[in-house]
């Protein structure tokens, strides 16, 4: 099972992590150009999701990966792909970027 890491928890979980911590973002160009987190403690990756196959290997399997996309069922699929392959601890961000906005940081745009 994914776990899945409302963005209101996200500060708290990347504090329980105990090596660095990626958040994978796996929307489109257009989206990553229309809205975006801000880094702050891990590592920002984007690979869209349909890449995902061909690039994972940019990726460490055994880091702690947040999937992250428009509202999360992009990145779930890519989370539970990731996890059938054999990264060890992969989450998604619950509700994706668009509960972030809403929750985190009401600067990001909705779209």
């Amino acid at each position: 099972m994914i776990a899945q890491i409302p963005p209101s928890d996200f500060k708290a979980w990347l504090a329980t992590q105990s090596t660095a911590v990626t958040l994978l973002d796996v929307r489109e160009g257009w989206e990553l150009e229309t809205a975006s987190v801000k880094t702050d403690g891990f590592a920002f990756k984007h690979i869209p999701m349909n890449d995902t196959p061909v690039r994972m290997t940019e990726l460490d399997a055994d880091a702690p990966i947040a999937c992250l996309c428009h509202h999360g069922a992009r990145s779930q699929r890519v989370a539970q792909f990731l996890a059938q392959n054999g990264f060890t601890n992969v989450s998604n961000i619950a509700g994706g970027i668009a509960a972030w906005s809403q929750t985190v940081d009401h600067s990001i745009p909705q779209y």
